[in-house]
């Protein structure tokens, strides 16, 4: 019962790396859904499935009588859980990567001492890295820890893909957070590293972590080229806002 949504799930996620890779680019029309078929070895109902996945989704748009069209490159990340971008990547098919810039304690601020619950001038730790799906860098994630959680992260392996993972292990799993979401223009710093023009447009998303007891875990300021990720909010009218993206 289970093997045709399996299916459809991988063969949604392959397209989605094809595009996102630049096989099939944006405005682009996909093979038809006969040879689709034929190439991943189901049923045409089974492709189709697929196809209104990633319909739903934004990625595709069906033209009657043409095909289907690649709309966009995005991919869209919910705000209902708190999966980090590791398992968020894997889910749909890419190798998460992250890269370790600089790491360093430092003095926090009084916006962070507010919003990390520390002291004014009390150290945190300070980590920027850049993230990359399927060894395309994406992200650049600007992280500052609080003193308990510090000790967990710092020194980690340069090439350590998933932070959410090993603080989880440490016992300091993410039970809920909050973003702001906003478009920045990238710095000269930024776009060398994302491999983007000078002030060209960034998503920024600002966000707060918080652990089981209510403590803060970390405060980051991720940005990510256009056309890398998008995200979509899910409300429910009896329980509010759902939780987080990334992480």
């Amino acid at each position: 019962m289970t093997a045709a949504p399996t299916r459809t799930r991988a063969i949604a996620a392959e397209l989605d790396r094809r595009i996102i890779a630049g096989e099939y680019p944006v405005g682009t029309r996909l093979p038809s859904e006969l040879e689709l078929a034929r190439a991943f070895g189901v049923a045409r109902g089974t492709l189709r499935a697929a196809l209104a996945a990633l319909q739903r989704r934004g990625v595709l748009e069906p033209r009657p009588g043409s095909g289907w069209f690649v709309q966009s490159a995005v991919h869209a990340q919910e705000l209902s859980g708190f999966r980090g971008f590791a398992q968020w990547a894997r889910d749909r098919g890419f190798e998460p990567g992250g890269r370790v810039l600089d790491e360093r304690d430092d003095a926090a601020t009084g916006t962070e001492a507010r919003l990390l619950a520390v002291s004014p001038g009390e150290p945190v730790l300070r980590v920027t890295r850049v993230r990359t799906l399927s060894g395309r860098p994406v992200m650049v994630e600007r992280s500052v820890y609080p003193p308990w959680v510090a000790g967990v992260v710092r020194g980690l392996p340069a090439d350590t893909p998933s932070y959410v993972a090993v603080l989880a292990a440490a016992g300091l799993a993410e039970a809920s957070g909050s973003h702001r979401i906003d478009a920045v223009a990238a710095s000269s710093v930024d776009a060398q590293l994302l491999d983007v023009r000078r002030s060209s447009p960034l998503l920024r998303a600002t966000r707060r972590a918080f652990a089981a007891d209510g403590r803060p875990i970390d405060l980051s300021d991720d940005r990510y080229v256009p056309g890398a990720v998008s995200f979509e909010v899910k409300a429910d009218a009896r329980a509010g806002l759902f939780g987080r993206v990334l992480g």
